[in-house]
């Protein structure tokens, strides 16, 4: 895409239009920044115009009529981002606020049936060889990588990957059967 600012525009090669655009390009931009009070967003405002008026085939205006009409169309862009800007700040919060949002889904009887569910893999878990319970919870809660968990304790990655697997089916049967 073409930056305004170094774009030529000729009689022959560009619409009218857009040598109008391109010629008024800086009072355009101002006149943009303050509708929308942001002079980057007024380099979109007249992005936009230079994109609108490029898609126009073949419109004939005098000349002063084809400059009012660039500066309206940019005008009434302008106002749009404005509006749009507008509504975005009315229907969001910023970033601090969604930390304090409360989930549908915390409710009393959500986080007791997440607590029992916790400890009935933490009993499952506990009915698993040590070894197992060490690769499962080293690779699921910390990370660890699988080989590495496998030099730790001496043994094949593959075995790692079995122990790990064993211990997810153990502990899915034990909710499951808590469940049922």
């Amino acid at each position: 895409m073409q930056d305004l600012g170094t774009l030529e525009c000729n009689t022959v090669a560009a619409p009218a239009l857009l040598q109008a655009l391109v010629e008024n390009r800086s009072t355009l931009v101002k006149t943009a920044a303050r509708i929308t009070g942001c002079p980057s967003r007024a380099e979109d405002v007249v992005q936009d115009a230079f994109l609108r008026l490029s898609s126009i085939k073949n419109i004939t205006l005098p000349l002063k009529a084809q400059v009012n009409y660039v500066f309206r169309i940019v005008r009434n862009l302008a106002i749009d981002h404005y509006r749009k800007q507008a509504m975005e700040l009315k229907y969001s919060g910023s970033e601090e606020e969604g930390l304090y949002a409360c989930n549908p889904s915390d409710t009393p009887e959500v986080n007791n049936l997440n607590h029992e569910a916790l400890a009935q893999i933490d009993s499952a878990l506990g009915e698993l060889p040590a070894r197992t319970r060490y690769a499962f919870e080293m690779y699921r809660l910390h990370g660890v990588q699988q080989k590495d968990i496998a030099k730790e304790l001496g043994v094949s990655p593959t075995l790692v990957n079995f122990m790990i697997r064993d211990a997810l089916v153990h502990c899915r049967k034990s909710v499951e059967l808590a469940k049922a």
